[in-house]
């Protein structure tokens, strides 16, 4: 077990609580099916006889949380696409950009592509750009293809978007190209990767901190605060804060749950004589 959460830790920063540890073996039986071993221990040994590798990517891709859903707490991002629209206005022609980090297998950047267009954004040069990262190679493949099982096609979608941006196929759905194009997917590691190029006016981070240590939190709301423009907004999940872990985000009056960036203070100048 310690074996296996020091190499989740080590790949990406998360951390399996001791009164979760239960969730290794639950998150690990399928890949045990599938490799042909009889326990942990099996896999272990395999770990380090292989170093890692291929097997190491396998193991942290299946301990991953990736729950996510259409439309997750549909209300945060009807506010998200408020404080985007109110950005564009202000924008000045500058396109406004938007990352989704933690992305999943897609569904939150997909949600937020059908809300700009249903809301008049979505569509030429000064449609919200928006970048999707992840941690995992597997999750990403997956929200670049678009394919989505009926269950999941049918958690929090209505039946009227799911005609207007997807196509059936059996029983399964497939994302239409152009909603797909709208969104840039990228393979990126909070706790070890610049962030993207380039700043962004709105970051959502929901349900990804919660499986950081605090020294981890503190380091990756450093990152994200290079990354956000002064005054813009860091959208986290419910459960999470800044508070006490960082002084370049402070909670937004105007948007309940969201945070403003905060320019860092400048370096003071050591006196001299």
């Amino acid at each position: 077990m310690t074996i296996i959460s020091a190499l989740l830790e080590q790949r990406t920063g998360q951390q399996i609580a001791a009164n979760r540890a239960w969730r290794i073996e639950t998150a690990l039986k399928p890949l045990l099916r599938e490799k042909g071993l009889a326990s942990l221990d099996q896999l272990v040994a395999q770990l380090v006889v292989t170093r890692t590798g291929e097997l190491g990517d396998q193991v942290v891709d299946a301990l991953l949380n990736q729950e996510t859903s259409f439309f997750r707490d549909s209300a945060v991002l009807d506010m998200i696409a408020d404080a985007t629209k109110m950005i564009q206005a202000e924008a000045a022609g500058r396109k406004v950009r938007i990352w989704s980090s933690g992305c999943s297998t897609g569904q939150e950047p997909l949600s937020l592509a059908m809300l700009f267009d249903e809301r008049g954004m979505g569509e030429g040069a000064s449609a919200p750009e928006i970048v999707a990262t992840d941690v995992s190679p597997a999750a990403l493949a997956r929200a670049r293809a678009g394919h989505f099982s009926q269950f999941e096609i049918q958690r929090g979608l209505p039946v009227r978007r799911m005609m207007t941006w997807f196509d059936g196929n059996g029983g399964d759905w497939a994302a239409k190209p152009e909603l797909l194009r709208r969104i840039q997917f990228r393979q990126h590691n909070l706790t070890a990767d610049a962030p993207p190029p380039g700043k962004f006016d709105v970051v959502l981070c929901r349900n990804v901190m919660l499986y950081f240590s605090p020294d981890v939190r503190r380091d990756v709301f450093a990152i994200l605060a290079a990354a956000i423009r002064p005054n813009g907004l860091l959208v986290l999940g419910a459960g999470e804060t800044v508070i006490g872990l960082t002084d370049r985000f402070r909670p937004c009056d105007q948007y309940r749950g969201a945070y403003r960036a905060v320019e860092a203070a400048p370096a003071k100048r050591a006196a001299f004589g």
